[in-house]
């Protein structure tokens, strides 16, 4: 599982270790295309900061929830923006944006998207706000925008810099405090605040996807029809379609088929051999066609179901 992908030193990822790049939580991920998840990541820890960059091979939907101590501040280098968004706003490269612990963090990425980020403690955020005399942005995180619609070009030159700093792991203690200035006062030095926004048909379809989604997760384990998923989401069957096609680029049966695998295959990482089988946890995902679901597991994740299980026994123990 970590073979090079290819010439941009992409590599092969399981599937839980990738989700644990932010280290202080997990993200939990859901690939959109049919093939083992590759990445390229440099990070490390140093002064209380993890700083990371990296690049997914895959088109990947996600999302994750920052503890109430930590604050996440980055710059996304390249995305594609058909594919890319945060809650459902369009993101494009260039942006910056600054996740603040106020719930669940929505996002999807395409295909060899590019991230720098920086997660510090959120108290180390809300000093540097004060010391600049941005008092409001250091007591309300919800003055920060999570995607910032200004071109903010210093900003981003300087995480140009920092990403090349950051893959030799030559960042000083020095340049993180510099960073954090040079963040916040980009971001509320010159004017109001600035927030991205999706025009409303497309707020609609996120929150038909949502709907739809959340009714996935919380019935996994049994079949799901086609017009639940519909009713749930308050729509057309059409409808329904056209909000996945745009937010995921798949249909919804597929899906519910990537995601039933994707949580199989976080299952089967952390699981004890000793007390879970595959196929109790196959089943416990609405995999019911255990045959179909080992040839479809290998194909998208490069092994079969029960090595991901023994590997995962052996890493615990």
């Amino acid at each position: 599982m970590d073979a090079v992908a290819d010439g941009r030193g992409l590599r092969s990822f399981d599937l839980a270790a990738l989700g644990s790049t932010l280290r202080v939580c997990h993200v939990e991920l859901v690939l959109l295309d049919d093939q083992p998840p590759t990445a390229a990541i440099s990070s490390f820890v140093h002064d209380q900061a993890l700083l990371c960059t990296f690049e997914i091979g895959a088109r990947a939907r996600g999302r994750f929830v920052l503890p109430l101590d930590w604050c996440l501040l980055g710059w996304l280098q390249t995305v594609d923006a058909e594919a890319s968004w945060c809650h459902g706003v369009p993101l494009t490269s260039g942006n910056i944006i600054s996740v603040m612990p106020e719930g669940v963090t929505e996002f999807a990425l395409g295909a060899g998207s590019r991230v720098t980020f920086v997660l510090v403690p959120l108290k180390r955020f809300q000093e540097r706000a004060a010391a600049q005399r941005l008092g409001g942005l250091g007591e309300e995180p919800s003055a920060v925008p999570l995607v910032s619609g200004r071109m903010h070009v210093p900003l981003q030159a300087y995480y140009q810099g920092l990403h090349e700093r950051i893959a030799q792991g030559e960042v000083t203690s020095g340049e993180i405090e510099a960073m954090l200035d040079a963040h916040v006062k980009e971001l509320v030095a010159n004017g109001p605040v600035e927030r991205m926004n999706c025009n409303r048909s497309r707020r609609v379809r996120y929150l038909i996807f949502r709907r739809a989604e959340d009714l996935m997760y919380a019935n996994l384990r049994r079949h799901i029809y086609m017009q639940e998923l519909c009713d749930a989401a308050g729509v057309s069957e059409r409808a329904l379609r056209y909000a996945f096609e745009e937010l995921v680029g798949i249909s919804p049966v597929r899906y519910l088929s990537m995601l039933r695998l994707c949580e199989a295959c976080r299952s089967l990482s952390s699981a004890d051999a000793g007390r879970k089988s595959v196929k109790s946890i196959a089943l416990s995902c609405g995999l019911w066609d255990l045959s179909r679901f080992a040839d479809n597991y290998r194909r998208v994740f490069g092994e079969l179901p029960s090595e991901t299980l023994m590997r995962g026994t052996y890493t615990h123990a």
